[in-house]
């Protein structure tokens, strides 16, 4: 019989948790032969990125995953051979106590969220030993041998290839989106969180040596870019031009859209985790919005991304990138960084590639669960 596995999401910050448990549910259920159950507290969310889903239902199927409201009344439920908790989220305390009844045990997992920090690699796949008796291992993705990886589907780097490789087909993808790409611009994404710092960086943009061309998905950073060209509103299939920058305004686009959004740019800035990791497989340079936490927490988590990103470039093109990274977090000095930048981007492309085929090597996350749970029964 295929195993049963059971993914809980609380949805927290709009996208992110969704975005990572819904590849991860998809992933496990097309290449890994199980039964997937993914349990959200919060379907609207998760009807954006997959658009045929109700977000009223209590019970549907996408792509063979059986996709779960979690009620606020706990309703008593069969219990997975692998439960997995998504970044610390508490679990149905009823589901727990069944957990403990089941005559034949279960793997409790707690998903962590990604980090590059060294500590990660001595911590991943620990045990906890409950009050319960049950054990809940922490599974930490991560860059380096000895976490639990990326998510990454298989063929995934083949078929973005296969777009980077055909401008042909990234013209009629991009022609969908409503985005006709301009001659010699340099095109890049923005997806981002609310930034003090988007209208330096526009102005940046705007009074550059270079065309450029700036395709931004409806969401939170929208307003940023409102303001800066003082609209009273922007929606999908807008199109702003000032100086040497081209804004285009893009729908609300599905994951594997956005996938290929980002293998036909020249330069993405993301935000979170989900978008973070695609970048990171489109193999081009990037711009990383990391959550912002309390203390200036997040900076140390960049800074421990940076560390490894940045040991193969040039120390010039390492201080390029790593100020325009700061600046970003800290909502200012966009306008110096961004031409400093500028002037590495060959380096820094050839980097991309190079850090994205590294990461190829090691096992993605979907297969590294799936031999933990293995190797553990």
């Amino acid at each position: 019989m295929k195993p049963h596995w059971d993914i809980f999401c609380v949805v927290v910050d709009n996208y992110g948790d969704i975005g990572v448990t819904w590849r991860l549910a998809r992933q496990l259920q097309a290449e890994h032969d199980v039964q997937v159950r993914l349990w959200v507290d919060d379907l609207q969310p998760f009807a954006r990125l997959c658009p045929d889903t109700d977000p009223h239902a209590d019970q549907q199927f996408h792509h063979g995953v059986q996709v779960r409201r979690w009620p606020a009344e706990w309703e008593a439920t069969e219990v997975a051979d692998v439960v997995i908790g998504a970044f610390a989220c508490k679990l149905p305390p009823p589901y727990i106590d069944a957990m403990a009844a089941r005559a034949r045990p279960c793997l409790w997992l707690n998903l962590e969220y990604l980090s590059a920090e060294d500590w990660v690699v001595g911590c991943h796949a620990l045990p906890s030993l409950q009050s319960n008796r049950l054990q809940k291992f922490f599974f930490f993705p991560g860059f380096v041998p000895g976490t639990g990886g990326l998510l990454r589907e298989s063929g995934l780097l083949a078929q973005r290839d296969a777009l980077q490789g055909d401008r042909e087909a990234q013209r009629e993808f991009l022609a969908r989106l409503g985005v006709e790409r301009q001659p010699e611009a340099h095109l890049v994404s923005l997806f981002a969180y609310e930034n003090a710092a988007v209208a330096e960086w526009l102005d940046a943009m705007a009074t550059g040596l270079g065309a450029t061309q700036l395709l931004v998905p409806e969401g939170r950073v929208l307003d940023d870019v409102r303001r800066w060209l003082g609209a009273e509103w922007l929606e999908a299939g807008d199109l702003h031009v000032r100086g040497q920058l081209t804004i285009n305004v893009l729908p609300f686009i599905s994951q594997d859209q956005y996938d290929r959004l980002l293998w036909c740019c020249d330069f993405n800035a993301v935000r979170g985790e989900d978008s973070f990791i695609r970048a990171q497989w489109a193999a081009r340079p990037m711009l990383w919005h990391i959550y912002p936490q309390e203390e200036d927490a997040h900076i140390v988590k960049l800074d421990a991304w940076l560390h490894l990103y940045t040991r193969a470039l040039s120390p010039q093109a390492a201080d390029a990138l790593r100020g325009l990274m700061h600046a970003w977090s800290r909502g200012e000095g966009m306008g110096l960084a961004w031409p400093v930048l500028c002037l590495h981007r060959v380096e820094l492309r050839l980097q991309a590639e190079q850090w994205c085929a590294n990461l190829a090597v090691q096992p993605d996350l979907a297969a590294a669960l799936v031999q933990f749970y293995r190797n553990w029964i």
